[in-house]
């Protein structure tokens, strides 16, 4: 078995759902991948430019043995009626490359996100196992034409693909509107990075509210400072790139540190006292599953969250405290703060919410 897997994300990336996908596919198959980076899918911006080697240095490991990475060339035209054709004409080692790798033994085409490459691809290999993994909402990302076009190359990949796999509450009921069977698939966290329960270090002395992760648009910057000001003692320490700054001066016991690998990021957080999700709600935030939840959860913290995305459905959840308007955040951060997990129940949190455990469960490759 064999799989083509046309990525969101670059395999040179902080490792996703996408290389937790791949990882597994190869586990349970012992199959080769061959893996095609994404290129840029909407109009370029003035901010692309300011975001120039602001990139997070938490890569993924150097590419296995068994897996292949092909990266497109195209220029930003996507959007653009019949000036989009030129791609194609650069993508032809791409096609090339997939069909010869497809027809080389039984495969299976794997989509990421909707491209009119994605839906080339699968035409030039008719008769193919497929599926789409629905991680997010592409076009909520997007304005304008961008917009328009994604939205396009979703529905055209919908009638496409086989198999129709999503990660959130809100894109199965959306793919569902849209007369598709879907089989939900949460995000989940990698046990192997993981240490050990019993070795879990104690909190520290200093309450330590921390975050890991992006910093962009969709960061809620308020509530962040609205924790550091009514808790001017505890320390919110946030770590990872940042894209979209706060719009006024930080208070003291806020600490921004840069972006770090994935080792590093577990270590970190084993520093923390709770975790935070502070997301805005917006529909760029209403189809996520943060995969930093299950992180947080399986070493064993609390977590404070906004009712955004996939976090709504967490309320009754032990060790969750949601927040929003009107809430006691001083109430909220004391609650937190008192909370403690046993040993079992995250050894039992580690293993309902392991990649192996999700991908298994989705019975793709029956």
């Amino acid at each position: 078995m064999r799989l083509v897997y046309l990525s969101p994300v670059p395999w040179q990336s902080f490792a996703q759902r996408p290389q937790k996908f791949v990882e597994w596919f190869h586990d349970r198959t012992a199959g080769e991948v061959l893996w095609v980076d994404p290129y840029p899918t909407r109009l370029p911006r003035v901010v692309d430019c300011l975001r120039v080697n602001r990139e997070s240095r938490g890569v993924s490991p150097k590419a296995p043995s068994w897996l292949k990475i092909l990266t497109p060339r195209a220029l930003p035209i996507e959007p653009l009626p019949v000036v989009n054709r030129i791609n194609t004409l650069l993508w032809r080692k791409v096609f090339d490359r997939t069909s010869v790798f497809a027809s080389e033994g039984p495969c299976w085409i794997g989509v990421g996100k909707p491209s009119r490459l994605a839906l080339r691809v699968l035409t030039s290999v008719p008769g193919i196992s497929s599926f789409y993994d629905v991680m997010d909402d592409f076009s909520a990302f997007y304005s304008g034409w961008s917009r328009s076009a994604m939205k396009k190359s979703e529905s055209l990949l919908l009638h496409r693909v086989g198999n129709v796999l999503v990660s959130s509450s809100t894109s199965l009921n959306r793919m569902r509107s849209l007369g598709k069977e879907v089989v939900p698939v949460p995000n989940g966290c990698d046990i192997n990075q993981l240490p050990l329960v019993s070795a879990l270090p104690k909190r520290p002395a200093q309450p330590v509210l921390g975050y890991v992760g992006t910093i962009g648009y969709w960061f809620n910057w308020s509530m962040v400072i609205s924790l550091a000001r009514n808790n001017p003692t505890i320390l919110l320490r946030l770590i990872g790139p940042v894209h979209q700054f706060a719009s006024g001066p930080l208070p003291e016991n806020v600490e921004l540190r840069p972006p770090c690998s994935h080792a590093e990021a577990i270590q970190a957080i084993q520093g923390f006292s709770v975790g935070l999700i502070p997301f805005k709600q917006n529909a760029l935030t209403a189809s996520v599953d943060p995969i930093k939840y299950y992180e947080y959860r399986a070493l064993g913290l609390p977590v404070i969250s906004t009712s955004f995305g996939e976090m709504v459905n967490r309320w009754h959840e032990p060790g969750v405290f949601l927040v929003g308007e009107g809430h006691d955040l001083d109430q909220v951060v004391r609650a937190a703060l008192t909370f403690r997990f046993k040993a079992g129940e995250i050894e039992a949190f580690r293993c309902a919410n392991s990649w192996k455990a999700r991908f298994d469960a989705s019975g793709i490759l029956r």
